[in-house]
């Protein structure tokens, strides 16, 4: 059912073996904390078969030791990093003012800035530069196809509309893109990369993109490429850098910057500066969410369910992994974790009665409802309505608004959309592909997990946004499709789920109302979620929400391709995942000691 908060990601780079010691405290074993349950298979309890489910087996995919976490002392915390990390800025944001510097130059190192996760120091300087170069309507011709590229990327990354127009002199009198093109595959690069940030109807983009794709693909295999631009090629071919999760790829990109010619060793040390002390921050995040956890008791109680609280933290870096947004990191691991309790609840023990009693209390938001419920129920509930009433209680304090309207709605509009699917189930019911959509959106949790999003990093809440967000607005839909359709593209092949009856994915639905092959519904699936790209990307220009939750809702998306590019992200046999979590969450990047 919900598949937002399932496990740790499925990313795009290999990283060496760590040298300190995390491995062997962090990897699976079964010396892991006394705070975790068991790894052995846990099986949901059977009862009337015509309204419970068959035996589901869940599997925890990773031990991590609690308390080892929890006593974690990470020195970039200290004040000295902090210190040396405001010289650097400061440094930096010199070189952006330098009126001396060459405009390619100057884009390059925002795009740089970007890549290596730091572009959110400078965000008003660079929002000053590219106003200006917006303003000035460049000259295609005169710049050459990698510095025109670069800056249409680079503008519409920020929200300017830069029209298709731009590439029409890269094109022959046939309409074509011009053959001469292949021979600068740093250009190729930069055009495939900026035309994934096309709308609807930009038919150009879409030319740009199928050339691009078509014609890298063929000369990567040139023994003459440098091989610093084929890893750069192969990594975007892999996936667009727009479709990336950005703390992921600020740990890969910077050993390539570090290796590049024209590396700027200010900006290097910044980078794994700020790595670091981000990753420090998040550290503390993830120890406040484990003490939450523990003190609810649900993995005690509710074994059954799966306890994957690193992975879920994992999702919150996704979205939103910049210092100054603790509080929101959180609040959405709290609100990932009571997906993954209530999703297992649905989708893997629940009897029929009962979760409908469960979508019933939830409705109606009455502490007395929770007599009515079973007693592993009521636990779950509880814990649901005491996480709601404090943040709601937060942003009363704060912003003088009463939010639980809102946040109740949200999580009662989740029941209804697992207790669809587990009417679904226990019916045998194949829908269609538009019903199943229709529903899913909900179910794969993104608008919850949204609305809870903008109350954490929205202030002052707008009454508008709000009604925006009841009404579940364009740009959420979008990123709630990517994420059901790319989970969906990830789950095991047609047979298995059919095997396993677990409930029918995307695949099968429309496999089912239009009698093609597995591999044909892959393909349609694929070309549904370029289309809400094109779809998202116009909303998201034309979003009345604050730039910061724009960005969340695009994360979101984004975390889907991380997630499930591979296959499964929750695979309990891949060890992948865990390498990531390791990589972004315990593993500081080498760098010069401070005195």
């Amino acid at each position: 059912m919900s598949m937002l908060i399932i496990s740790s990601p499925h990313s795009f780079f290999t990283l060496p073996r760590s040298r300190g010691a995390f491995r062997q405290l962090f990897a699976s074993s079964a010396a892991a904390s006394s705070s975790r349950i068991s790894s052995s298979k846990i099986t949901t309890k059977i009862s009337d078969q015509s309204t419970s489910k068959q035996p589901r087996n869940y599997e925890q995919p990773h031990n991590w030791d609690f308390n080892h976490v929890l006593s974690l002392q990470n020195e970039h915390a200290e004040e000295r990093y902090t210190i040396r990390s405001g010289e650097l800025k400061e440094q930096v944001l010199m070189i952006l003012e330098d009126q001396e510097i060459e405009k390619l130059n100057q884009l390059e190192l925002i795009h740089y800035l970007h890549r290596l996760g730091l572009s959110y120091h400078f965000e008003e300087k660079i929002r000053s530069i590219l106003e200006g170069i917006y303003s000035q309507k460049s000259m295609p011709n005169q710049q050459g196809l990698y510095a025109t590229a670069l800056e249409f990327l680079l503008l519409r990354q920020h929200g300017f509309h830069v029209s298709q127009d731009i590439f029409y002199c890269f094109k022959d009198v046939k309409g074509d893109f011009k053959s001469s093109l292949c021979e600068d595959l740093k250009g190729m690069l930069y055009l495939y990369e900026a035309s994934h940030l096309i709308s609807e109807n930009e038919s150009n983009l879409e030319m740009a993109r199928e050339f691009t794709t078509k014609n890298l693909k063929k000369n990567i295999e040139d023994k003459r490429v440098d091989q610093e631009l084929v890893a750069l090629i192969q990594h975007a071919l892999e996936l667009p850098l727009h479709w990336r999760m950005m703390r992921l790829e600020a740990r890969w990109f910077i050993d390539i910057y570090e290796k590049r010619p024209d590396m700027n060793p200010i900006v290097l040390e910044l980078a794994k500066l700020d790595f670091n002390i981000v990753q420090a921050a998040h550290q503390n995040d993830l120890k406040y969410s484990l003490r939450w956890w523990k003190k609810t008791c649900l993995a005690e109680k509710l074994t059954f369910a799966r306890d994957i609280m690193v992975e879920n933290f994992f999702w919150t870096i996704g979205m939103i992994s910049d210092l100054q947004y603790g509080y929101g990191r959180r609040m959405l691991t709290k609100v990932a974790t009571l997906i993954t309790v209530i999703d297992d609840v649905y989708d893997g023990y629940g009897t029929l009665g009962e979760l409908e009693l469960f979508t019933s209390a939830v409705e109606r938001w009455d502490i007395n409802s929770i007599n009515q419920l079973p007693d592993y129920m009521k636990i779950c509930y509880l814990a649901l309505y005491n996480f709601v009433n404090q943040m709601a209680y937060d942003a009363l304090k704060e912003q003088g608004v009463n939010i639980i309207p809102y946040l109740r709605k949200a999580w009662a509009d989740l029941c209804k959309a697992y207790l669809l699917e587990a009417k679904w189930y226990f019916s045998r019911h194949v829908p269609t592909l538009q019903e199943y959509l229709d529903n899913a959106l909900i179910s794969v949790s993104a608008p919850v997990v949204l609305i809870h999003a903008y109350f954490c990093v929205d202030c002052p809440i707008n009454k508008h946004h709000l009604e925006y967000l009841d009404e579940i607005h364009k740009i959420i839909r979008c990123s709630a499709i990517i994420l059901r359709l790319a989970n969906d593209l990830g789950s095991s092949p047609v047979s298995e789920v059919l095997k396993n009856g677990d409930v029918p994915k995307a695949i099968e639905c429309y496999m089912k109302e239009t009698g093609v092959s597995e591999e044909k519904a892959r393909q349609h699936l694929r070309f549904l979620i370029s289309e809400a790209w094109k779809q998202m990307n116009e909303a998201q220009i034309n979003s009345s929400f604050s730039p910061t939750f724009n960005e969340i809702i695009v994360n979101l998306a984004r975390m889907g391709h991380c997630m499930y590019q591979y296959g499964d992200g929750h695979g309990h046999q891949n060890f992948e995942p865990m390498e990531r979590i390791l990589a972004l969450l315990f593993e500081p990047i080498c760098s010069h000691v401070l005195t």
